[in-house]
């Protein structure tokens, strides 16, 4: 095996407002990741959910460094991720504001049920819920990143909620228009 000689790496200069400016057009689903039982229910908004692996099937998610969702998710061993739909604004609002409160109180008033596996609560209304099983947690600069291997996961219909540009916004899809090569 031969590897490349490492190049000398140089300091990028980039002003950094227009460096997040650029970065805030990373259009992304909104999810609520929850967790249980009920008497150490916890919820948490996130924005950065992905597909990371297909066999086995993971996914990731990126947390603030330090995030106490991934330190429960962890000690329960079992997590969920609810995809909210477009009317879900208020959902994912409600679990980013950190001066809700804290356990089953957070989810008062909000329809959901309990999942039997993960013991964590599934919101209704949301487009999937993705029941996990830690698979790790790692630290990535000032995030961290959460991995969970699906064990179940269920779909309905409807228009996501987007995360784009600092707000969040309901998703009307459509198909790109295809061009043919030049």
């Amino acid at each position: 095996m031969t590897t490349a000689a490492t190049p000398v790496r140089r300091a990028v200069r980039q002003d950094p407002a227009e460096r997040r400016r650029a970065l805030y057009h990373l259009a992304s689903p909104v999810s609520v990741l929850t967790t249980g039982p009920e008497e150490r229910m916890h919820g948490t908004t996130a924005s950065t959910v992905t597909l990371v692996s297909r066999s086995p099937l993971l996914v990731g998610v990126v947390l603030r460094a330090g995030s106490s969702f991934a330190r429960l998710a962890a000690a329960e061993g079992r997590f969920a991720i609810n995809v909210l739909g477009g009317e879900q604004a208020d959902v994912a609002r409600r679990f980013a504001d950190s001066s809700r409160p804290d356990g089953s109180a957070a989810f008062a008033g909000l329809a959901w049920t309990t999942d039997r596996y993960a013991h964590a609560p599934l919101i209704a209304g949301a487009l999937a819920h993705y029941v996990c099983r830690f698979h790790s947690a790692h630290a990535a600069g000032d995030s961290e990143l959460l991995l969970g291997h699906v064990v179940r996961a269920t779909a309905d219909e409807g228009l996501p909620l987007f995360s784009y540009a600092g707000g969040l916004y309901a998703g009307s899809l459509r198909p790109a228009k295809e061009t043919a090569a030049s």
